[in-house]
């Protein structure tokens, strides 16, 4: 009897996508959906693509694959995970493998992964991106889990990732919950570079008068340089599409409310309980839920601003100063996101690799681009930087990028246009090479109210002023 090699149970476009992938490459693949009707229609769509074993029950299931078992379980993040693995786990032994390739919240994974493991059953959380037509094709693959587990499984997996010169987009993150932290912060940066694409096309196209075609075209040009990434490819592809009932741009009759599923915000709020800052991941996600309050921005249109938006007096070299903005932004806040993985890394002792991570980011991902080259560069330096900012390639990139970056934020002031990503990533760059910084006369009101002590720069130790007596300086 032919047994699988791996099975996937849950047949939504991203499960059934992956099977396809799996069967594809030569695997036997094992496939089950709670309601059968999905798992037969698989079958019979794509049954020509490689070897399905159908099959209706999770006892039956479980029977169709080769020990050790590899249960590669695709369904919504949270209670129907959870379920799956209740429903799953008492009929596998010690050695098989429950693999969670959805968007699931790492300390949730952190939490399964403890429970199997007491059991002998190896959880790998799985981050997957690439979407749909990455699930088929060949996403970047990003498990976690143990090394026994990888030794197992890892091989399908970089089977089935993209490719990048010959190097599998795939590589084992780390322990437990790694591997879905490490998505949870791609995902994060992609929020942020979508919206520094976003208002890097409203200022040119408010602040130019450049109509959807036309920047079309401008943003195929950058796709050919150091800019060149999918987001921005399929930018271009977006901004060229017409709506087919109205003859306009189907840019503008999109409704401007952006919507969001949870992971950059999950981000951010990881960042604040790290200590990290990431602020132009946050101000994406912050932009997101700005556009989705529509009662808000409706009752605040009639408040005042300039007097005009459009200054079709800019030409070329606005063009050219809004793309140096857009890559200085866009280098903070890849730089934010590898800060955050490094700091999560040290608080969760899972030692991941973060030139390995631009290695895998380099195909297959939402967030591939060029310029991951120069990150996984930077990071096989004999002394990684203490952040990408400081990495020589980057920060030549941000000289020459700044007085475009500065000019770009003014003009956008100026004319009234939210940029709120480029001028926050401008302020971060600005506050690390601050030699001093404004927390100074913070900290003293903190100690004028609350008494919260204060450090100096000439002497070690934490002092207090009283404020209320006669404002002598005491130790604390």
């Amino acid at each position: 009897m032919t047994q699988a090699q791996i099975g996937v149970t849950g047949l939504a476009v991203m499960g059934a996508n992956l099977a396809r992938n799996l069967a594809r490459h030569g695997h036997v693949v094992a496939v089950h959906n709670r309601s059968l009707s999905r798992t037969t229609k698989l079958v019979e769509e794509h049954g020509d693509e490689g070897t399905f074993l159908a099959c209706e029950t999770p006892e039956e299931f479980v029977a169709a694959l080769e020990r050790p078992r590899r249960v590669l379980i695709m369904v919504k993040a949270g209670a129907p995970t959870d379920a799956v693995i209740e429903e799953f786990a008492p009929l596998l032994e010690p050695g098989d493998m429950l693999v969670d390739g959805g968007n699931a919240h790492f300390l949730d994974t952190r939490r399964r992964e403890a429970a199997l493991r007491e059991r002998g059953i190896h959880f790998v959380g799985t981050g997957v991106s690439g979407g749909e037509e990455g699930a088929l094709l060949g996403p970047s693959i990003m498990p976690g889990g143990s090394k026994e587990s990888y030794a197992a499984l890892g091989p399908l997996l970089e089977d089935i990732s993209a490719k990048v010169d010959g190097v599998p987009c795939c590589t084992h993150i780390g322990p437990d919950g790694a591997g879905h932290f490490v998505k949870m912060v791609h995902n994060g940066i992609e929020y942020a570079d979508m919206q520094l694409i976003a208002e890097a096309y409203d200022l040119l196209r408010h602040g130019t008068g450049l109509d959807p075609a036309r920047l079309a075209d401008v943003f195929d040009e950058w796709n050919r340089g150091e800019l060149s990434s999918y987001l921005i490819e399929i930018t271009a592809e977006v901004l060229r599409q017409v709506d087919a009932s109205t003859g306009r741009p189907l840019v503008d009759v999109i409704a401007d409310r952006a919507e969001q599923k949870g992971t950059g915000r999950w981000t951010v709020q990881i960042a604040l309980d790290l200590g990290v800052p990431v602020s132009g991941i946050a101000e994406a996600v912050f932009a997101r839920s700005v556009s989705g309050h529509v009662e808000l921005r409706e009752a605040a249109r009639g408040l005042p601003g300039p007097s005009g938006v459009t200054d079709k007096a800019l030409g070329e070299e606005f063009v050219e100063d809004v793309r140096r903005a857009l890559y200085a932004s866009k280098i903070i806040a890849y730089a934010q996101g590898f800060d955050q993985i490094r700091a999560g890394s040290a608080e969760y002792g899972w030692d991941v690799d973060p030139g390995a991570l631009a290695t895998i980011w380099r195909g297959g991902c939402i967030i591939r681009a060029v310029f991951l080259d120069r990150i996984r560069e930077a990071y096989e330096e004999e002394t990684p930087p203490v952040t990408l900012l400081t990495a020589p390639l980057f920060v030549e990139a941000l000289g020459l990028a700044q007085d475009s970056w500065r000019r770009v934020v003014a003009k956008a002031a100026e004319l009234g246009i939210p940029v709120p990503g480029f001028s926050t990533a401008l302020a971060y760059y600005d506050s690390l090479r601050a030699e001093r910084l404004p927390a100074a006369l913070i900290q003293g009101q903190r100690d004028f109210f609350g008494a919260h002590t204060y450090r100096r720069t000439d002497r070690e130790g934490s002092f207090h002023t009283l404020w209320s007596g006669d404002r002598s300086e005491v130790g604390a």
